[in-house]
């Protein structure tokens, strides 16, 4: 392997040395013991449940070719589980909300370890049904879980501030530390072990069975709506209704779909790109680099939200303008740069600078995640929250089908621009969430001061 690809590695691991090492006391927030042996429970859980995806994640495709499907036959399986997220996510999230996180949660690990279980099968109705279980999975994992977890924050009594710690800490081990550790084992098990493609996904139900038994012995459950015989029509009202509403709601939802839209979009695109004509590159170390820029990124988020100063909706706006640069890298790069027509070798000179540019937006995808959940725990209403986050990603399913149909359709560096034109619409609609959010957060210090008859000034406000 070349050298380049060690000094990449390298330079990314230097940095986020350096960052970790380099914070003080003020970029530290204050916690209790209560909250400490809460968040670390929490951490526990959730690094299983993305190590139990993240198994997976290298290997899906592979095994459909083990099996002889054409790419035509593996892309329709990979639009059944998007679909199937799109379809069903908003129901389960729904069932969440209504008869308990816990629950779902629960129910997140049993549905994807029979997904899991259905990869031993060759048989293509088979792996349909693994895909669609693996959908419903998806959903939950990014609804349940969330909602579980500030429901009980707020339960406890915890402050509001301490939130964004077990976020951050939460994507920093999840999706940083632990992918990078799952791309190796898988790694391992396949190559080392010649134990085929589908040992992975047996891991993957070994590491989801420890942790569904950790969630049942130690996790309260909790729910949300408590009013009683509210039906799963009146939830989904309730969830649109907030979402019309609510400015700031409808914003926070156009802008994870146009982010994850772009991202979804990019793992499928950055392969092609680093590699256009069948150049030899380190898949699995190149994924690795990616997960630690996403940990840098992770660590600085956890900085910036230590800061009492800075407001989230603030510094995301330039996130989003930095990432749109990033993927408009191989737009550029088209033009200036001579393109390798050989088959086959090394990594060509535009690869190189693509690679830069990649690893920039996955540092900007670890700053995203932990910024999200922080503005969704303030936005969107605990009552409906893990449907109307699953709501937000019908609109980011229906764009990952209509990518993944077309994708032979036009040339990467356009499907590039447009992930880029989308970056920056998203950093748009923030700097109006910004906006809205000081507005709303006027009017409240105003109606304060008027029923308490007191000088806002004199007296500061936390709202």
């Amino acid at each position: 392997m070349e050298a380049y690809y060690y000094v990449v590695f390298g330079v990314l691991v230097a940095v986020l040395a350096a960052l970790e090492f380099s914070k003080s006391s003020k970029d530290r927030i204050t916690t209790s013991a209560a909250f400490n042996a809460f968040k670390n429970n929490y951490l526990v859980v959730y690094s299983l449940m993305m190590a139990g995806d993240w198994l997976q994640g290298p290997y899906v495709y592979a095994l459909y070719q083990h099996y002889n499907y054409s790419q035509g036959d593996i892309g329709r399986l990979f639009i059944a589980g998007f679909g199937s997220s799109m379809l069903f996510g908003t129901i389960v999230g729904s069932l969440g909300d209504r008869y308990g996180r816990k629950r779902a949660s629960v129910t997140y690990c049993v549905t994807y370890i029979l997904s899991c279980i259905t990869k031993h099968s060759p048989q293509y109705r088979v792996l349909m049904l693994g895909r669609i279980l693996g959908g419903i999975a998806t959903s939950l994992l990014f609804s349940a879980f969330e909602s579980w977890l500030v429901a009980e924050h707020f339960k406890r009594g915890f402050e509001a501030q301490w939130l964004s710690l077990t976020f951050s800490k939460a994507i920093f081990l999840g999706n940083g530390l632990v992918a990078i550790l799952a791309g190796l084992v898988a790694n391992t098990l396949v190559g080392s072990f010649s134990l085929g493609p589908v040992a992975p996904f047996d891991a993957a139900s070994c590491v989801l069975a420890i942790g569904m038994g950790i969630i049942i012995y130690t996790w309260p459950e909790n729910y949300g709506d408590p009013s009683e015989g509210k039906t799963i029509v009146s939830q989904f009202q309730q969830a649109a209704s907030a979402i019309t509403s609510d400015e700031k709601i409808a914003l926070l939802g156009a802008i994870q779909s146009l982010f994850e839209g772009s991202m979804y979009t990019f793992v499928f695109l950055w392969t092609p790109a680093l590699s256009p004509n069948k150049q030899i590159i380190p898949h699995g170390f190149i994924f690795a680099t990616f997960m630690l820029a996403s940990m840098l990124g992770s660590s600085l988020a956890s900085r910036l939200l230590a800061s009492t100063d800075l407001k989230v909706e603030s510094y995301m706006q330039f996130v989003f303008i930095v990432a749109a640069g990033s993927l408009c890298l191989p737009v550029l790069i088209s033009f200036f740069v001579e393109p390798v027509v050989a088959q086959g070798g090394s990594i060509s000179p535009g690869g190189r600078f693509n690679l830069l540019g990649f690893c920039l937006f996955e540092a900007c995808v670890g700053l995203f995640w932990p910024s999200i959940m922080k503005m969704r725990s303030q936005y969107i209403p605990e009552e409906s929250r893990s449907t109307i986050m699953n709501f937000f990603r019908i609109p980011l399913n229906i764009f990952v089908c209509i990518v993944l149909y077309n994708v032979s359709a036009f040339p990467i560096t356009g499907m590039f621009g447009m992930c880029a034109v989308f970056l920056l619409l998203a950093a748009f609609l923030q700097r109006r969430l910004m906006l809205v959010a000081e507005i709303h957060r006027n009017r409240l210090v105003e109606t304060w001061v008027a029923e308490k008859g007191v000088d806002s000034e004199s007296e500061p406000l936390n709202i």
